[in-house]
């Protein structure tokens, strides 16, 4: 079984490309530095998993369809996508520069989108797969100071929506996950309470549950929050 996690050395994505590890599954990784790429291959493989870890900069339309390419030469059969990569950016939409909106635009959904679009197509053709988008609660409800940021939240979880719509028929399920504050990178330097937010390693978990139910069950979207922030 193959797994393709987008933005896996770090956070929730480093979580969950261990999480599936674990459960047998081989992964694809990629992000944009070699060494946490490589860190991540070596913890990784003492799972006995075999591993894919590519350098590629999801901003970049041309990196994006490359690693497409050369994901389907190692697994032919892709069983579940993780669209985790993502920027966050603050500021006010209205003070911001464009350039700011562009690239959370490009990180956030282009990114996404192509990644659910080609290899939704590939699971359509097989008639099964999983496509898990790590959304974010700003895309359900505007954070203050984060306006680009929601923005593109929201619109990812609309892909999440559309792409459900469309694999449904085909035996493809779609699952949105919308994570509160998550304690990531974004998050450092904080004098706040670690354990008063969410821990990447609760998405990762979360992930790993869904993946027990039935063939006929889909989770449409799952919200985790911190209990009391």
């Amino acid at each position: 079984m193959k797994a393709i996690v987008t933005g896996a050395t770090k956070g929730i994505g480093k979580a969950v490309a261990l999480e599936l590890a674990k459960i047998g599954y081989d992964v694809i990784a990629c992000a944009r530095n070699n060494q946490d790429l490589q860190d991540l291959t070596n913890e990784l493989s003492n799972f006995g998993v075999k591993v894919l870890a590519i350098k590629a900069d999801m901003s970049k339309k041309e990196e994006v369809f490359q690693f497409m390419e050369k994901v389907l030469v190692f697994a032919p059969e892709v069983h579940i996508l993780v669209n985790n990569v993502g920027i966050f950016k603050p500021g006010s939409l209205l003070d911001e520069a464009d350039e700011t909106f562009e690239l959370q635009q490009n990180v956030n959904i282009n990114a996404a989108y192509y990644l659910g679009k080609y290899i939704g197509k590939q699971m359509r053709s097989q008639g099964f797969g999983h496509i898990f988008n790590i959304c974010s609660v700003a895309g359900k409800t505007p954070v203050e100071n984060a306006g680009s940021y929601s923005v593109t939240k929201a619109a990812m979880l609309s892909l999440n929506d559309v792409l459900r719509s469309e694999l449904a028929p085909h035996q493809v399920k779609v699952t949105a996950i919308i994570p509160g504050s998550t304690y990531t990178a974004s998050w450092e330097g904080t004098t706040l309470d670690q354990n008063k937010f969410v821990q990447p390693e609760d998405v990762a978990k979360a992930i790993g549950a869904i993946l027990q139910l039935s063939n006929g069950a889909n989770v449409d979207e799952l919200v985790l929050k911190p209990l009391d922030f």
